[in-house]
C-alpha cells in the first residue's frame, strides 16, 4: 500500500502542501479531486519520487520513497504506471515506440518481447481485436496499421487509449491517472471511465485518478479524497462525499457535478 504522513511542500512562496496525511490501499481505485492548483499533482509526483518533502514521510510498499537512492528509484517505477494530463505521448514516435519506452528504458531489447507486450496492452485498451486472435491474419493487419501511426494521426481518445496501454505495460501495480478525461467529449469520456474501471478490475490494480469530472468519480471511484488549503479536506465513499454536510465540499460539488 501506499501511505502518506505529514507531507509537506513549499514550491517558492506557496506552501503547497500542509501536513497531507493519506492511505491508499491495495487493488483500491481512489480519486483525487479539489481546485485547481490545490496541489493533487504534487501530491502524486512525491509519490513517484519526482519531488522531494520538505517534511514527512512516503511510503510505498514499506520502502521511504525519499530515502531511495537513484538506483532504487528508478526499480521502484517498474511497478508504477502513469498517465499524464493530455496523454504526453512523443510527437516523433510512432505508437509502438510510445507504449514500449518504459521497457526499453529498463533496458529490454529483445523485439519479440517488446512487440508481444506492445500487442496484449494495445488489445487491453481496445485499439486491437482480441489478444487472443494475434495470430490472425486481421489481427496482424490492424497491427500493423496502428503500431506505424504517428500522435498526429490519433484521435484525442485514441491518444488517451495509448497513454493508458503505455502506462499498463509491463503489468505495474500502481497506475496513477491525472487527469485523464480532460479535453473529451462526454462520450468519449464515459468510454475512458468504463476502460479504466474494467482494467482495475481485470488487473487487480491499485487506481488512483486526479480529476475534475465528478462523473467520473462517481461511476469508478471507491474512495474519494479532497485536498483542500494543502490538505485533506474529506476522505470517504461516493456515498459518503454526497452526503457531506461540510460546506467546502458542498461547495465543490455544486460546481463541478
Amino acid at each position: 500500500m501506499i501511505q502518506i504522513r505529514n507531507l509537506v511542500k513549499q514550491l517558492g512562496d506557496n506552501l503547497v502542501l500542509r501536513s497531507v496525511d493519506l492511505d491508499i490501499n491495495d487493488s483500491e481505485t481512489l480519486c483525487i479531486i479539489g481546485k485547481s492548483g490545490c496541489g493533487k499533482s504534487v501530491l502524486l509526483k512525491h509519490v513517484v519520487g519526482l519531488l522531494q518533502p520538505d517534511s514527512g514521510e512516503v511510503i510505498v510498499d514499506d520502502f521511504s520513497v525519499p530515502d531511495l537512492t537513484k538506483e532504487q528509484l528508478f526499480e521502484m517505477r517498474k511497478h508504477i504506471g502513469y498517465v499524464f494530463q493530455g496523454a504526453a505521448l512523443f510527437d516523433s514516435l510512432t505508437v509502438f515506440e510510445n507504449v514500449v519506452l518504459r521497457l526499453y528504458e529498463h533496458n529490454e531489447r529483445n523485439k519479440n518481447v517488446l512487440i508481444n507486450e506492445a500487442k496484449s496492452v494495445l488489445s487491453a485498451v481496445g485499439l486491437l481485436p482480441d489478444i487472443a486472435e494475434k495470430e490472425t491474419e486481421h489481427f496482424n493487419r490492424e497491427w500493423q496499421v496502428l503500431a506505424n501511426k504517428m500522435p498526429s494521426d490519433l484521435s484525442g481518445g485514441m491518444k488517451k487509449r495509448v497513454a493508458v496501454a503505455r502506462a499498463l505495460i509491463g503489468t505495474p501495480r500502481y497506475i496513477f491517472y491525472d487527469e485523464p478525461t480532460t479535453g473529451l467529449d462526454p462520450v468519449t469520456s464515459d468510454r475512458i471511465d468504463n476502460l479504466i474501471a474494467k482494467l482495475s478490475k481485470k488487473l487487480n490494480s491499485t487506481a488512483v485518478l486526479i480529476t475534475h469530472d465528478m462523473f467520473s468519480v462517481y461511476k469508478i471511484a471507491e474512495k474519494v479524497a479532497m485536498l483542500n488549503d494543502g490538505k485533506i479536506q474529506f476522505y470517504g465513499n461516493v456515498a459518503e462525499l454526497k452526503a457531506s454536510t461540510d460546506p467546502v465540499v458542498q461547495e465543490f460539488l455544486e460546481r463541478y457535478s
